[in-house]
């Protein structure tokens, strides 16, 4: 005679996999939380030095106006710093800072020297930068070693754009090269043309200073489109990534942040360091 399995047998067979669902579940949150808490710690372990230097800032000058200037960005930004103690440290500027009192403008958080300046000079065929000028005269009397840069626009004729800068910009002993500044794309052409027009701007500029240019692009824009054929050129690199802490050893210089604080500066500005000391940047200025 078949035994027929009674109502409480099938509930306690069914008990243990409810048991075990609930078990693999608070298993999967606790890894969830594990995971997540190790990543907390393990990040703040890595920035303490930029953590403890920005939580001492806030905590002892809380009353002052100064704490509104300053940002978690600025962690990371102290810990690249401390990362290149040695390289030379300068900023780059525009209009778009507008006017710098440069007589405050020596240091970052009063603990890094700043020894250059690029300042932009131009912008395609017709754009002088509107404190150029201003900018250009005040970094030489403050003792800072400076560059000019120009900025490119793809679809613009190359060869007016490298005669605006060099009739715009007049550099001289002590100044750094001249820099082509590329970030777009073309629109409306190839970019083996693209690369044409590169190359007539760099050999114009070139034959005029008789000192070859600096290339400022991003790190992608250079990786994609100019690093096998720009190789007789040395490149300035913009990297922001959180975790880029060390700059590039084929890089000249590194512009590491768009979202600095410095005195004399309102609003943000973009810091750079040199793959060398303030020696070695002395050495490849205009003679």
């Amino acid at each position: 005679m078949k035994r027929i399995k009674s109502r409480t047998t099938i509930r306690s067979r069914r008990k243990p996999k409810k048991k075990s669902l609930l078990l693999s579940l608070l298993g999967s949150r606790f890894f969830i939380i594990a995971a997540v808490l190790f990543f907390v710690f393990s990040t703040g372990y890595h920035y303490r030095k930029g953590l403890s230097y920005y939580l001492g800032f806030i905590s002892h000058k809380m009353n002052s106006p100064e704490v509104e200037s300053k940002r978690i960005s600025d962690v990371r930004n102290y810990q690249v710093l401390e990362n290149h103690k040695g390289k030379s440290i300068g900023l780059d500027v525009s209009e778009f800072q507008g006017k710098i009192d440069w007589e405050l403008t020596k240091t970052i958080e009063n603990s890094y020297a700043l020894d250059f300046v690029f300042i932009r000079a131009t912008a395609g065929m017709d754009k002088v930068d509107g404190k150029f000028n201003y900018n250009w005269l005040e970094a030489k009397n403050n003792k800072l070693i400076r560059g000019a840069y120009h900025y490119y626009r793809p679809n613009e004729n190359s060869i007016d754009q490298a005669n605006f800068f060099i009739k715009t910009v007049q550099l001289h002993k002590g100044d750094l090269p001249p820099v082509l500044d590329i970030e777009k794309l073309p629109r409306n052409q190839s970019m083996e043309n693209l690369k044409l027009g590169l190359n007539r701007w760099l050999k114009t500029v070139e034959a005029h200073y008789k000192v070859k240019p600096i290339i400022y692009t991003s790190e992608k824009y250079y990786d994609d489109f100019l690093k096998e054929d720009f190789k007789d050129y040395l490149f300035w690199i913009a990297n922001y990534n959180f975790y880029r802490e060390k700059i590039g050893a084929d890089w000249l210089f590194w512009q590491f942040t768009e979202k600095a604080s410095v005195s004399g500066i309102k609003g943000n500005v973009d810091v750079n360091i040199y793959n060398g000391d303030l020696e070695q940047l002395r050495f490849i200025t205009i003679e």
